[in-house]
């Protein structure tokens, strides 16, 4: 079986874009469904996040490349482009070799907005857990993502990847502060109460917030995350009424729509007697409608607005990519040496690479390999920050 990954990221698709191709978690089983329907594909696991959708397959060596022309359609389809709109769709394509070192990147936090974020490696786990819950998944992408958990460990465990803020959340928090400065002298409202939104309160604690409020559809989970941090419990139709104290919102909920509009400031505005209201939409679809900006006032910074503030997060941990990226390659090497001598153990067809490249939906196809190589190193460049280093030719014989 011979893995193929396909997708988009922060660093090749705008926001917009991002938010028309991301999966709900409760659609994943239907869509996993449809991709194992598609021919030729034997396994699949599709992993869909605020910054990424990504889709890993397995295919019989020398479908790869009728298989992802076959993949891009659905993707495509799935979520009813039109013909004029598919140009704007740039997918990068990796096979074998580079769709196992782009894995491993990932998972470590290496390809992320946030260098060295931890909530993806849970994002991984998650999408692996209901691939597997879906019979979507076999032997080569459960080899395959069970290491790549070792390695993200690894690297993490390693390094100083994770030296200081690691999260898009906790960037977000930082943000806050540099506002307002002490936070605890802030009424803080957290719109969802999902593991984004758990990991993003603790931050805000963390930083001295003591005024925190927590408002999800499910009260439960409201409830729940609100005794964890110290906070109270807000009913979600009761939210509203409430943003009249409030310094700080930061959003995260799985809505469809925009949840906080201009409406919502404006009614409690003669409440808040001038005070700034400091939005934070890390939502994806968006939670905050965007006009709500041009109210004075309000300042408001969705993901693509962080990203000024994680590049300096990454800039600080620079220092350690040279590590990260040599422990990366290794490991590579280790697993592509082990898969290729189970191969010859067990007689199975050897495999070949194709470039890895960045493509639109029209144009899959890579440069042809060598005959004979176990796998051949991409040589083209690829989205999401994966190059070609590395690139040996791997033959067991």
């Amino acid at each position: 079986m011979e893995v193929f990954a396909l997708g988009l990221n922060h660093k090749t698709t705008p926001l917009a874009l991002r938010e028309r191709l991301s999966f709900a978690e409760h659609d994943l089983p239907g869509a996993l469904a449809e991709l194992r329907e598609l021919p030729g594909v034997g396994e699949g696991l599709v992993l869909s996040t605020c910054n990424r959708v990504e889709i890993y397959a397995g295919a019989k060596p020398g479908e790869g490349p009728e298989l992802v022309s076959e993949v891009v359609d659905w993707l495509i389809d799935h979520f009813e482009f039109g013909p004029h709109e598919r140009d704007a769709i740039k997918l990068y394509r990796l096979q074998s070799e580079q769709a196992v070192r782009h894995l491993f990147r990932v998972v470590s936090g290496l390809d992320s907005m946030v260098l060295g974020e931890t909530e993806i490696f849970g994002q991984v786990k998650r999408a692996y857990q209901l691939a597997q819950e879906s019979g979507a998944t076999g032997t080569a992408l459960n080899r395959l993502f069970q290491r790549a958990f070792r390695v993200g460990k690894a690297i993490r465990s390693e390094s100083r990847i994770q030296h200081g803020a690691t999260s898009v959340g906790a960037v977000a928090v930082e943000l806050a502060a540099r506002m307002f400065g002490d936070l605890a002298r802030c009424r803080v409202m957290v719109l969802g109460a999902g593991e984004q939104s758990r990991i993003t309160a603790q931050s805000l604690v963390s930083r001295g917030a003591r005024q925190l409020f927590v408002s999800n559809r499910s009260f439960d989970k409201a409830e729940k995350l609100a005794a964890d941090m110290g906070g109270r419990a807000v009913r979600f139709d009761a939210w509203e009424q409430e943003i009249g104290n409030i310094d700080i919102v930061i959003s995260s909920t799985s809505a469809p729509h925009y949840v906080l509009h201009p409406w919502h400031v404006e009614r409690a505005a003669k409440q808040r007697r001038g005070r700034p209201l400091f939005l934070i939409d890390i939502a994806v679809p968006r939670d905050v409608d965007p006009a709500v900006n041009r109210m004075e006032g309000v300042y408001l910074y969705d993901l693509e607005s962080l990203e000024a503030v994680a590049a300096q997060g990454r800039r600080e941990r620079a220092a350690q990519m040279g590590h990260c990226e040599a422990m990366i390659e290794r490991m590579v090497h280790e697993y592509l040496t082990e898969e290729a001598e189970r191969a010859r153990r067990l007689g199975l067809p050897r495999q070949t690479d194709k470039a890895g490249s960045m493509t639109g939906p029209a144009s899959t196809d890579g440069k042809a390999t060598a005959p004979g190589a176990v796998l051949l190193p991409a040589a083209g460049t690829v989205g999401g920050g994966t190059d070609g280093r590395g690139n040996e030719v791997l033959n067991p014989s």
